[in-house]
């Protein structure tokens, strides 16, 4: 589960790599030298783009107890997506314009291979706790409401009035 404190900071995360990535090509470094920023600008944009599914099709127990702050992750998750769109755009031109359009494709399955383990890593754990969360919340309201109705027919029998 994402939330636009969550979501900025990838963002800010994001731009931060991404300056230095930036600062680098100026430079005339090689691709080697900026591996660790590039890694941590994908791991963020895999970040917001999970964040943005996320907000897209909120849980049952988000939908319920997330209130309006939903329609708010939602947009903070576009806008972000948005700046980050914009700084692969520019990478893309950096890397083809600096190694040829090999690197971008080299660059583009190293960014498959990082999603597939964030996926692995953090995503699907982060649906596993909503389920569980989802699933206690249910239990705890069939829980209830079978003690407020075994309740209301305890009452209802009369239990004052000597059946029992």
């Amino acid at each position: 589960m994402f939330d636009p404190i969550t979501i900025s900071a990838s963002v800010s995360v994001a731009s931060a790599a991404f300056s230095n990535i930036k600062r680098m090509f100026q430079a005339g470094r090689d691709l080697e030298a900026m591996s660790q920023d590039l890694s941590r600008w994908m791991g963020a944009v895999s970040d917001v783009d999970n964040a943005h599914k996320s907000a897209k099709n909120p849980s049952m127990v988000r939908k319920m107890f997330g209130g309006g702050s939903i329609e708010q992750e939602a947009i903070e998750a576009f806008t972000a997506k948005k700046k980050l769109e914009e700084q692969r755009y520019e990478l893309k031109q950096f890397l083809m314009f600096t190694h040829g359009s090999k690197s971008w494709d080299d660059l583009l399955a190293m960014e498959g291979q990082i999603r597939k383990r964030r996926q692995k890593e953090v995503y699907d754990k982060q649906q596993f706790r909503e389920k569980v969360i989802t699933y206690v919340a249910v239990a705890v309201v069939l829980t209830v409401g079978t003690g407020v109705l075994g309740g209301f027919i305890y009452g209802l029998m009369g239990v004052d009035r000597g059946w029992w």
